[in-house]
């Protein structure tokens, strides 16, 4: 689930999503669940593509490039996100290779002022038939190229 919030913050690159912490979301001491995090980036990630026509609905892939697995998820927990209600998730992709890509992501305050967690999150594209990496395509090619950080200019 995504709300558009006025004060969403600006980004110079990537996408901020807002996503809702629901009280199934929290631990016993009123805080986000550490596995929820996981979570959440997926509600975060999903209507951005499926926005730009990549998507699972009706039990049909809308694109080839919905079958990806996640390779590697890490996190680093910076402050606890207590309670219910909405969190931006500020998401960019670092590297969008032949059959892999490589997301940076940021929970942040819906000000976005505080930080609570950030991390990375690499996927790599399937072949349904054979579970192998398999190319993405144009598609993919063209809404990833929205989400890419620039390259630093040299100093």
């Amino acid at each position: 689930m995504s709300h558009a919030i006025a004060d969403q913050p600006a980004v110079e690159f990537g996408h901020v999503e807002h996503v809702t912490v629901h009280f199934d979301d929290l631990d016993a001491l009123g805080l986000l669940h550490n596995a929820r995090y996981a979570v959440l980036l997926e509600r975060a990630l999903t209507p951005y593509w499926a926005a730009r026509g990549v998507s699972f609905q009706g039990g049909q892939r809308s694109a080839p490039d919905v079958f990806h697995a996640v390779r590697e998820f890490t996190i680093t927990y910076r402050a606890p996100i207590t309670g219910t209600g909405p969190v931006a998730v500020h998401f960019w992709l670092e590297h969008f290779g032949t059959s892999s890509a490589e997301y940076a992501y940021q929970f942040r305050s819906t000000d976005g002022r505080t930080v609570h967690a950030e991390g990375r999150r690499a996927i790599v594209r399937l072949d349904p038939a054979t579970l192998r990496p398999a190319p993405w395509t144009e598609t993919a090619q063209a809404v990833a190229a929205t989400l890419l950080r620039p390259a630093p200019s040299p100093a």
